[in-house]
């Protein structure tokens, strides 16, 4: 029988093995300069365009597929993005949105830095969409607003000239009927157009046996398959908390995925016809805002799972699985890289875009402070209107040129500025 998780009593003898100096588990060589710190995006352009050239002239091999354009990218466009991404050393931000506001952000974004985005609704973030007044009975709100915002992508999206991803997050056991209520309407899309509405969901059954959280993936991916929907899986748990799942009394064990578990979920999930997923294997994620050095990250766990399934397969592919990043939220520069080159080909991002734009918004009442205090009457003059300035649409642009500022340096630690 296939062993099980890790059980706390071994956290440390685990951990001690990814860290190991000699053997499987050997660590990586230490860089040629230490990245200390994120540095502001204005300072790090000269940086950052250079790695851009590289990358342009690394990629004349691997030029963009012919599949992806400019638009939602599904089914075969969606895998050969994927790989595009996995060959050319780079991945996508996947960002976490809540309304309009932040769609649009996460699009100007792609179109300045040059790359794909993948614009994430929670099953909160759907529910806010089509309105937090709304009952949320059989999540039929949740549903209804993610189908909405999907809607507005597919409506604006070419508008942009890049590639968009949409997709869904954390959806665990007690949230299934959500993913259900988005595959009929992905089921019913497809019937029309030849494409699912959605580009791929999520399940999030870390919480059960592996065992069972990869049979019920399986049979999910089943069903997605005939749609040409991906499937993105997790293994272990990640940390923290994000809307509405709370991981904070996890037992550290669970943080680290073991290569054995990645390999029996690849081995099953590889079994369904046209089934294409990405797997998120945590090696010490957590959700949320944490000081440096809070957390343990140990990206080197997924360069040792990638080369035990790679020798498994026969070590023609050096990076078969397709992994992603939760939790990266204040993750260092260089831990961002590493992880990439073990085939990570998205992050995800949400806490700091939130924060970015709180903090465009702030700006903006900073600077107008005076002029917001009534409809009339300002600096100018005690009869001088102010509703240029408390015009809904002026704090909100501040907060999306704020959210698609702070995307644009995501995109540069992702590697994802100009591939395309």
């Amino acid at each position: 029988m296939l062993r099980k998780v890790v059980l706390a009593g071994l956290a440390a003898t685990a951990v001690d093995a990814f860290t190991a100096p000699t053997g499987f588990f050997g660590t990586r060589q230490a860089p040629a300069a230490k990245i200390n710190s994120v540095k502001p995006v204005s300072a790090r352009t000269q940086r950052v365009n250079g790695a851009a050239s590289l990358r342009a002239a690394e990629a004349t091999k691997n030029k963009l597929p012919a599949s992806v354009k400019p638009g939602v990218v599904t089914g075969q466009a969606l895998v050969d993005l994927l790989k595009y991404a996995k060959e050319n050393n780079f991945a996508i931000p996947g960002v976490n949105i809540v309304g309009s506001n932040s769609i649009n952000a996460c699009m100007e974004a792609a179109a300045k830095y040059g790359g794909p985005i993948m614009v994430t609704f929670s099953k909160g973030g759907g529910q806010f969409i089509a309105g937090k007044s709304l009952p949320n009975k059989n999540d039929e709100a949740s549903i209804a607003g993610c189908i909405a915002g999907a809607l507005h992508v597919r409506a604006v999206a070419k508008q942009y000239g890049i590639p968009v991803v949409l997709h869904t997050d954390h959806c665990q056991k007690a949230w299934l009927p959500w993913i259900d209520g988005l595959m009929a309407a992905n089921e019913d899309y497809y019937k029309t157009h030849g494409e699912p509405l959605f580009s791929s969901h999520m399940l999030d059954l870390s919480e059960e046996p592996l065992e069972e959280n990869v049979e019920i993936c399986k049979k999910y991916l089943e069903r997605m398959a005939k749609c040409n929907v991906l499937l993105e899986m997790e293994l272990g748990v990640t940390g923290g908390e994000e809307d509405g799942v709370d991981n904070t009394g996890v037992d550290s064990a669970r943080l680290y995925t073991q290569p054995e578990e990645v390999w029996y979920t690849y081995q099953e999930l590889s079994k369904v016809p046209n089934g294409h997923f990405t797997i998120a294997a945590s090696f010490g994620n957590v959700h949320g805002v944490y000081a440096p050095g809070n957390v343990d990250l140990k990206p080197v766990i997924l360069h040792n799972t990638q080369k035990y399934i790679s020798e498994k397969l026969g070590g023609k592919d050096k990076k078969p699985v397709n992994f992603v990043f939760h939790g990266g939220s204040g993750s260092s520069l260089e831990d961002i890289r590493y992880a990439i080159e073990a085939g990570v080909i998205k992050m995800n991002i949400d806490t700091d875009t939130q924060w970015a734009f709180w903090d465009g918004v702030r700006g903006y009442e900073a600077k107008y402070h005076d002029y917001l205090q009534g409809q009339i009457g300002n600096p100018e003059g005690a009869t001088k209107p102010n509703k240029k300035y408390y015009d809904p649409r002026m704090m909100l642009r501040a907060g999306e040129e704020a959210m698609a500022k702070r995307l644009i340096q995501a995109a540069e630690d992702l590697n994802c500025v100009n591939v395309l």
